[in-house]
């Protein structure tokens, strides 16, 4: 994968003004949070999202383009990415919360969903929105602190934990100068965690890591977020 110079490289400094921002996951929660932040601070806006209904109403609330699909389909989400008419400068990816099967219980289609959420979606994004996106801009992935301590019942979560910063270590290296980054997130509410993502795509100093936001929860004993 390599980045192609679409623009100017992105300035320092908090404002958004002139960039466009893709939330994928961009109706509820985290997504939607960062979206509202990001517009207050003047970026354009593309949001992604599966449920057509809320995803229209927070697009007129928001003054944003919307396209709605899964965007675990890899052909749908290619597709998206490549029918972009410009560079966009922002690309945020939110996902579900760790999974926690037992061991005694069969790996189903949770688990799998689980580990395509964390792994494989972010390998897809960056695959397709690499070139996309302007030098110095960033793709923001979504992770936790959960499974950092052992615990029973955590073997997933512990093994998709410690792989996803690996993975955006290994991807900021690929596609720079686009930035690549995680928010490994625990006991933080939403609007928290688009502070942090915003400060993420403005400050042009930090790729490949992974930044936490959790009030401390994943150092105390035996503690999951």
């Amino acid at each position: 994968m390599a980045a192609s110079i679409n623009s100017s490289p992105i300035p320092r400094g908090r404002d958004l003004r002139g960039q466009t921002v893709v939330v994928i996951g961009g109706s509820s929660g985290i997504g939607l949070e960062t979206a509202r932040l990001a517009r207050a601070h003047g970026a354009g806006l593309i949001l992604v999202a599966r449920d057509p209904d809320r995803l229209h109403r927070t697009g007129l609330e928001l003054a944003a383009s919307i396209a709605a699909f899964d965007v675990t389909d890899s052909g749908r989400l290619g597709r998206f990415f490549a029918a972009l008419s410009a560079p966009v400068d922002h690309v945020l990816v939110t996902g579900p919360g760790p999974c926690y099967p037992a061991l005694r219980e069969p790996a189903g289609d949770e688990a799998r969903g689980d580990v395509d959420a964390h792994l494989l979606l972010p390998l897809q994004v960056t695959r397709n929105a690499a070139g996309k996106v302007c030098p110095g801009g960033t793709l923001l992935f979504m992770g936790s602190t959960g499974g950092r301590r052992p615990a029973a019942d955590a073997a997933l979560a512990a093994a998709l934990t410690a792989a996803l910063p690996a993975l955006v270590k290994a991807l900021a290296l690929e596609v720079a100068p686009v930035r690549v980054n995680l928010i490994a997130a625990g006991a933080a509410g939403p609007a928290d965690i688009a502070e942090l993502a915003v400060h993420l795509m403005t400050n042009t100093a930090i790729t490949g890591a992974t930044v936490d936001i959790d009030g401390a929860s994943s150092s105390r004993k035996g503690n999951r977020a």
